[in-house]
Parts: structure tokens; C-alpha cells; sequence
């Protein structure tokens, strides 16, 4: 994992980033947030599972097809499995250790 602070890459409401091998913060100080990194490296885990390049893929039509679906993009985006994982498993600090190939298909 490489920190990355670059507060100009990232959308207005983004304070994170995640692209294997880099997460990419918006402050310094989201660097001393566990919980916040923990978060991201979950999706480290996710991007390495799928070769990175097919992560994306999924990921934008996932997105795509629940903004469609729901017609809204912050609802979509809270709801891609992706992130429906993240945010389930934020805050367990060893989630990365018991964690099962692939779990993020359990969010679909």
C-alpha cells in the first residue's frame, strides 16, 4: 500500500481514493484514521481479486446499472457490493485477516 496525499485528484465530496497500489487522501490527517484506511484497503484486497483492470469494469457497471435502477447516484454508489462491503467491514480492524476470497459477492 502507497499513501498518496493529493487533494486536486479527487471529486469535491471524496476524501479517498483507492487504484492498487496507491490510496490517494485528501488531507494528511485521514492518514491516522484507521477506520478510514481500513476501508480502503478492503478495496485493495477487492482491486488484487480481480486483476485490478476488471475491478473497474465491474465496478462502473455495477454503479451504472443501480444509478438506472434507483436514480440516484449517491444511492447507487452506497450500493455497489464494493462499497456495501467496505462500509460493513470498516470499522473491524482484522476483517482483512479473516476475510474470504471474493466475499464481496455475499453484497450483490
Amino acid at each position: 500500500m502507497i499513501i498518496w496525499v493529493q487533494p486536486y485528484l479527487l471529486r469535491k465530496n471524496f476524501d479517498g481514493m483507492t487504484l492498487w497500489p496507491l490510496i490517494i487522501l485528501r488531507t494528511h490527517l485521514l492518514k491516522k484514521n484507521k477506520v478510514f484506511l481500513n476501508h480502503e484497503n478492503i478495496h485493495l484486497r477487492q482491486q488484487m481479486e480481480l486483476l485490478v483492470i476488471f475491478f473497474f469494469i465491474w465496478y462502473g457497471m455495477e454503479f451504472l446499472i443501480r444509478w438506472f435502477k434507483m436514480g440516484n447516484r449517491h444511492l447507487a454508489y452506497r450500493n455497489i457490493s464494493f462499497e456495501r462491503e467496505a462500509y460493513t467491514h470498516e470499522n473491524d480492524l482484522s476483517y482483512l485477516g479473516k476475510r474470504k476470497m471474493w466475499s464481496f459477492l455475499k453484497y450483490l
